[in-house]
């Protein structure tokens, strides 16, 4: 049985899931996700700027599991945020995956027509297309821009999160609405440092536990959704490998005092819309 969350609007969402950011759609993301979903992971996080959807959609529908235990995600990318762009582009990842909904479909980034895109998130989960609305890469900065101007809440925030950078202003915000945060890059992409900080290696050895489980079960520990990353079966196993301990009061705060208040992305950063604009064409291929 997977541990899961509730989210704001009743759903709920599976504690960790299983992330494709980076897995080229060459059989490489359709093989990923099998063997995840063979691991026993319910939980799958896809994009339309990932370019895998439709081999995300194919090794759910081979897996044989069905549909309605499968938590399924995907996210709006900023060239088709026009309201009738975004309707028409829902529809196609729908087709593109083979599935009759999404289970939560997110605001990729925080630029361009949010809030016409954002109603066409809020339309397509009126009609029963998608369970769950939130957004992705939203700073404080951005909530407080947006989010007022909503007439739904978003139910998550995708955003980076780590050990190193634990985004505490801006939970302050998101818990005041019951928002969940999810985590991309829980494990700060590898960040050798970080796995060898002496708490963390500590703990590791303490727990028989690897460094990359005490960090995905500190993060869970703090109500964060965790979407870590792999292609090796042994790994995706031990990163879902996190619930048969558990952490202190005391441990908890020795590894929330590894916070640097900083990431390596910056959404506020100027230029940053633009740039990644022109960084993915998601028709180039159309």
């Amino acid at each position: 049985m997977t541990q899961t969350f509730t989210l704001n609007d009743g759903n709920n969402i599976p504690a960790i899931g299983f992330g494709v950011f980076q897995i080229p759609a060459d059989g490489s993301t359709y093989a990923a996700v099998r063997e995840a979903l063979e691991v026993g992971y319910r939980h799958i996080d896809t994009a339309q700027a990932y370019f895998n959807e439709k081999e995300v959609g194919q090794a759910i529908k081979d897996s044989g599991i069905p549909r309605e235990d499968i938590f399924v995600t995907s996210k709006l990318w900023i060239q088709d945020f026009a309201y009738e762009t975004a309707k028409a582009t829902i529809d196609a990842t729908l087709e593109k995956m083979g599935l009759d909904y999404l289970d939560l479909y997110l605001l990729h980034q925080p630029y361009g027509e949010v809030e016409r895109a954002w109603k066409a998130l809020e339309d397509a989960k009126a009609v029963g297309k998608i369970k769950s609305i939130g957004v992705s890469n939203f700073t404080p900065n951005f909530w407080k821009q947006f989010v007022p101007k909503f007439a739904t809440l978003p139910a998550v925030n995708q955003v980076e999160f780590n050990p190193y950078f634990q985004q505490r202003e801006l939970r302050e915000l998101l818990a005041k609405d019951k928002v969940v945060l999810e985590a991309w890059a829980p494990l700060g992409q590898g960040n050798r440092t970080l796995f060898e900080e002496p708490i963390i290696t500590r703990l590791a050895k303490k727990y028989d536990k690897d460094a990359g489980q005490i960090i995905l079960r500190f993060e869970n520990q703090e109500g964060i959704v965790v979407l870590p990353k792999s292609t090796k079966k042994s790994r995706m196993t031990s990163n879902k490998d996190i619930f048969d301990f558990e952490l202190t009061a005391d441990e908890l705060a020795a590894l929330r005092a590894l916070d640097k208040g900083k990431g390596t992305h910056d959404p506020d950063a100027p230029g940053v819309g633009e740039y990644l604009l022109s960084a993915y064409d998601i028709h180039a291929n159309d």
